[in-house]
């Protein structure tokens, strides 16, 4: 095991490969508030990537209701009662302290998948990272429980899940918890592998599984506690969410050479989806990087959070946070950073307004942003809190500088002229 540094964590933790970064990094952010579970982002993955005999089980991209949805079944779930027997009661936060892009969100005490593999009844020296195999049955029905407030008798949804909450926060509740791939900084799956089947992109950060090398073992299956690493049968290798790399490369025909977002991204009904390419720094960090409207959005703003932090794989996949949701349940989810990002998003800043105003409006990636201030349009009171809104103008910038997308915050009104008796 090495020592490496994890920024999410606040701490350095065991891993079993030496620190290695990319140049830059595939990262993107889902909003929760957002999502309709339309499915639109599932299927435009499907049709892509995993139509062909042997992937009919294979959803690279999915949207889950939780909290008694997932897919594979309970996977989640599964995986915290493996951490919380191999360290009983210790999976806890320091959230005090100094707030910076070193620790953003205090530190974690407790163990990662990685610490406490060595500990726990797995510790036999073929498992470097806890986790578990699921069963085919667990891999059926991906969209088991969907829409479903009240689970069944017997299903449990990872933390209390009653009444004894206020609002905003509903009683009774649910959300769509969309997920890919997290291209983690320090994947599980890649730790996992006996093969060395398993890298990560040094361009951009992509993990990706050599189909030439992997043998079906199926420990990067195991290991991954997202369970996006995904075993095909037809061809006894493993398969999972690529990133669209040929897209983010600039080779899609209508990218015109330039980086562009994932089908999911693209497709996107909901707007709920920004992807980006961040560069880091020497320790694995987040380079500064001010106008990057990710940057921006996780290191500034801070609404944006990474999706089950403690297991220590450092993800690359950041959610807004549902407002409606327990807090108890989407602290476990998103860690100690959810009260004030929720409270942030309620009742968001003339900045942060602005940049909510970027996602899905182009398909390329937008590198830099830039705000021209227009008039006040909008003032009222949200939970105590003074609200003003501005119809500014935000300008997208590719990687090159040049402009990619203009958009206003307050949304234009255009009257079509009526050319037919039957015109809506």
């Amino acid at each position: 095991m090495s020592k490496v540094y994890n920024w999410q964590l606040g701490r350095e933790m065991e891993y079993p490969h030496d620190a290695a970064y990319p140049q830059e990094q595939f990262a993107f952010v889902f909003n929760l508030n957002r999502c309709i579970g339309c499915q639109t982002c599932t299927m435009a993955c499907k049709s892509t990537w995993t139509f062909s005999k042997g992937q009919e089980h294979m959803w690279w991209n999915n949207v889950e209701t939780k909290p008694y949805g997932g897919y594979p079944h309970h996977w989640d779930v599964k995986l915290l009662d493996l951490l919380e027997k191999a360290n009983p009661e210790g999976q806890i936060w320091d959230a005090g302290g100094k707030k910076d892009v070193r620790k953003p969100y205090g530190t974690f005490e407790g163990q990662t998948i990685f610490e406490a593999a060595k500990k726990s009844f797995q510790a036999n020296g073929s498992n470097p990272a806890l986790g578990y195999l699921p069963t085919d049955e667990e891999w059926s029905a991906p969209n088991i429980f969907e829409d479903s407030p009240r689970g069944p008798k017997g299903v449990k949804g990872q933390v209390t899940h009653t009444d004894g909450v206020d609002l905003p926060e509903h009683k009774t509740w649910f959300f769509y918890l969309a997920r890919i791939c997290n291209h983690c900084s320090y994947p599980a799956c890649l730790a996992a592998c006996p093969r060395n089947a398993i890298y990560k992109r040094p361009e951009d950060g992509i993990v990706l599984i050599d189909q030439e090398r992997c043998r079906g073992y199926r420990k990067c299956v195991e290991a991954c506690p997202y369970k996006k690493s995904i075993y095909r049968p037809t061809t006894r290798t493993s398969e999972k969410c690529i990133a669209c790399y040929p897209r983010v490369e600039g080779k899609d025909p209508d990218s015109h050479g330039q980086p562009m977002e994932t089908r999911c991204m693209a497709a996107c009904i909901g707007q709920i989806r920004m992807q980006g390419l961040v560069r880091l720094a020497a320790d694995g960090t987040w380079a500064a990087d001010r106008y990057n409207p990710l940057y921006y959005l996780i290191h500034v703003a801070k609404v944006a959070l990474p999706l089950y932090p403690q297991f220590g794989t450092e993800p690359n996949g950041f959610y807004i946070p549902p407002r409606w949701v327990n807090r108890g349940y989407l602290k476990q989810m998103f860690g100690p950073g959810v009260d004030a990002a929720i409270e942030k998003y309620m009742a968001p800043d003339r900045e942060l307004l602005a940049v909510l105003n970027l996602f899905r409006k182009t398909d390329q990636i937008i590198f830099k942003y830039e705000i021209k201030e227009g008039p006040k349009v909008f003032e009222n009171e949200i939970r105590g809190k003074k609200f003003e809104m501005f119809n500014d103008t935000i300008i997208g910038y590719g990687r090159n500088g040049q402009e990619l997308v203009r958009t206003t915050v307050e949304e234009p009104l255009h009257e079509r002229p009526s050319q037919h008796a039957n015109s809506i």
